[in-house]
Parts: C-alpha cells; sequence; structure tokens
C-alpha cells in the first residue's frame, strides 16, 4: 500500500471512479511518479480508501476506489480560538496545532491585535497539508474572524483560558462537560483588562499559566494543546 495520502472532498465508496483536480493530478503524475494501476490513498471526514489509478490523461487522474481501509472517527472536539499572527509564524502555528488534533480554528479580533486580517484559503491549504502528512481523517474547520463578545455568545465549550495572571498550573478534568474543549489565545500584547474579566466571567473557563515565561504565541499553542490532550486523552 503506497503512503500517498490525499484530502477528496467528493463522495468516496467502494467502486467509485472519478477524476482527482489539476493540481492533485500533477503532484501524483509528475511529483510522485504515479503510473496507471499503482495504489494511493484518498481521505475525507467519512474515511479513508485505497484507490487504484485508471488512467493518465492530459496530466488528470482517473481513479477507481478498490476498498475503504479506514472508518469514520468519533473524534474529541478540540477547538483553537487565536488571534491571527504575522504570517510565517501563523502558518507554522496553524500546522502544527493541526498534527496536534485541533478540530477547530477561530480568529478572534482582540483590543491588542496587530495583525486583523486572515487568508482563510491560504490556512484551508494548510490544514489539509498538514491532515494528509499527519496521517488525519478529519480535516480542521477555519471560521471566519470575529469578535470577542460574539465568540463567548455564540458557543456552549469547555474554556481553557491561558492566563500569565493566573496561579493555577493544572486543568481540573472532572469540571470538563460533555463539549467541545477550546483553548484560547491571546494576542502579542496579552490581552485587555476588560477582556481579561469577560473571559473569567465566562460559563465553563478555567485559566491556566501554562509557563513561567512569556511565550511567543505559536510556542503557547503547541504548549497548551500538549498539555490539553494529555489531559483529555
Amino acid at each position: 500500500m503506497s503512503n500517498i495520502r490525499l484530502f477528496f472532498s467528493g463522495a468516496l465508496s467502494t467502486n467509485t471512479t472519478d477524476k482527482l483536480d489539476k493540481s492533485q493530478s500533477h503532484y501524483l503524475s509528475k511529483v510522485m511518479r504515479v503510473k496507471e494501476n499503482e495504489v494511493f490513498s484518498l481521505f475525507n471526514s467519512n474515511g479513508e480508501w485505497e484507490a487504484k489509478v485508471l488512467s493518465i490523461s492530459k496530466s488528470i487522474i482517473e481513479f477507481k476506489i478498490t476498498m475503504q481501509i479506514r472508518q469514520k472517527e468519533n473524534i474529541k472536539e478540540l477547538w483553537l480560538a487565536f488571534s491571527p499572527i504575522k504570517s510565517n509564524y501563523q502558518n507554522f502555528m496553524i500546522q502544527k496545532a493541526t498534527e496536534l488534533g485541533v478540530t477547530k480554528f477561530v480568529p478572534i479580533i482582540f483590543d491588542r491585535t496587530i495583525v486583523r486580517k486572515i487568508n482563510k484559503e491560504r490556512l484551508e491549504k494548510i490544514v489539509i497539508e498538514a491532515s494528509e502528512q499527519s496521517n488525519r481523517i478529519n480535516v480542521p474547520m477555519i471560521e471566519e474572524s470575529q469578535s470577542l463578545n460574539n465568540f463567548l455568545k455564540t458557543n456552549s465549550i469547555n474554556l481553557i483560558f491561558t492566563d500569565l495572571n493566573s496561579n493555577n498550573n493544572k486543568i481540573d478534568k472532572s469540571k470538563l462537560i460533555d463539549s467541545p474543549v477550546c483553548i484560547i489565545i491571546g494576542p502579542e500584547g496579552d490581552f485587555s483588562e476588560i477582556e481579561r474579566k469577560k473571559i473569567l466571567s465566562f460559563s465553563g473557563v478555567q485559566a491556566i499559566k501554562i509557563n513561567e515565561n512569556i511565550l511567543r504565541s505559536e510556542t503557547a499553542v503547541i504548549s497548551a494543546i500538549s498539555i490539553i490532550n494529555y489531559v483529555i486523552n
């Protein structure tokens, strides 16, 4: 079985025939040098399948699904609410958070957020590539940027607040209800005092200091996700 994995948004089932898009066809035929009758795998949120190359015509690959190799997964919802940062650091952060199991990314524009726009199309490409590489089936969602007020009003979640001012360094697993766990990471200039009060008044919030040092946003994300994964798994 080939270790080539590609995300495919269309319907997949045994004996299905379909075509890859131009970009994926180019990757398989020109980069990976896959030939007719060779196999690779395709996945989406419904599972993963083995696919055989039927033909390569005008640089487009037609394939047939031969069998299902992994079933749909029941996953624990782990969200990341974050302040947008400079693209190079943000791309790295999104990639690593995907590898570590985040299921939804929620960009939030805080009072001290410097970068106030995201390239959602670029981030979606990053999460797909990271999912392909890390053997994930479920590709994370990326929401539109929103305000902190909107985020806190519209979600029922277990909120993990990474707060430099907290004296707590442990997550109380017994307080986690049957809802998504969401880590909230502040902007480079930290949360404003008003934002801190709003977050701390949220039902189901747990504040935690993840390190005595001041961490870069991308470092804080990796550290916080690792802590939460240890607790909930």
